[in-house]
C-alpha cells in the first residue's frame, strides 16, 4: 500500500454500524490534476482564437446569413431584394423593389455597422468594375439568381476577408485573403 496523506481512516460508528472514513491518497490527486492539466493544454487555443476573433467572425456571419435570407426571401416573395454595401460608412443595409424613396431612408437608418477594426475595402463585379469608397448595390432577384459580387474587408489592418457571392449558390464562399475576379 502506497503512503497516505492522512492516517488511515478510523472506523466510525453511525447508526450502529461500522463506516471508514474515506480520503484520497496523494498518487490519485496528482493523476486528477495531470488530466485536468492535460485538458486546459489542448483547450486553451481554441478559446484564445475564439475570443481574439469573435466579432470579426460575427461580423462575416452576419452577412453570410443576409444574404442566405434574401436569396430565400427573394423567391419566396417573388419581388427583387437589393443588399446595399456603402464602403465608406462600413454599414450595409437591404432594400427591395417595391420600397419608396423614403422606405430606404429610414431602412438605411437601421442598418448594420461593422466594427471599429473592420473596414470594408471596395465590392468587386466581374464586368471590373470597383466601387471604391462609394455605395455597391448587389440585387437577389425572385428566379432564385443574385448578382456576382465579392465584398472586400479588411480587419485588424492586416488581415484580409473576401467574400464572394455567386449568383446560383445558397451560401457565400470566404476566403483569408484577396480574392478577385479573373480577367
Amino acid at each position: 500500500m502506497g503512503p497516505r496523506i492522512a492516517p488511515a481512516p478510523e472506523p466510525v460508528r453511525r447508526g450502529g454500524a461500522l463506516r471508514a472514513v474515506a480520503g484520497f491518497t496523494l498518487i490519485e490527486l496528482i493523476v486528477v490534476l495531470a488530466l485536468i492539466s492535460i485538458l486546459l493544454f489542448f483547450s486553451m487555443p481554441r478559446f484564445q482564437g475564439e475570443f481574439l476573433q469573435d466579432s470579426t467572425q460575427k461580423a462575416v456571419r452576419w452577412v453570410m446569413h443576409t444574404v442566405k435570407n434574401l436569396r430565400q426571401d427573394a423567391v419566396k416573395h417573388r419581388k427583387t431584394y437589393i443588399l446595399h454595401i456603402d464602403p465608406g460608412q462600413g454599414a450595409m443595409w437591404v432594400s427591395d423593389e417595391s420600397m419608396t424613396e423614403e422606405d430606404i431612408e429610414n431602412a438605411s437608418k437601421g442598418r448594420y455597422e461593422f466594427p471599429d477594426h473592420m473596414t470594408i475595402a471596395d465590392v468587386a463585379f466581374p464586368d471590373g468594375r470597383k466601387s471604391g469608397q462609394e455605395q455597391a448595390d448587389v440585387r437577389f432577384y425572385p428566379k432564385g439568381y443574385s448578382d456576382r459580387a465579392v465584398i472586400h474587408i479588411r480587419a485588424n489592418e492586416d488581415e484580409q476577408i473576401s467574400l464572394l457571392i455567386e449568383p446560383f449558390l445558397a451560401n457565400i464562399k470566404v476566403y483569408d485573403t484577396y480574392v478577385d475576379f479573373e480577367k
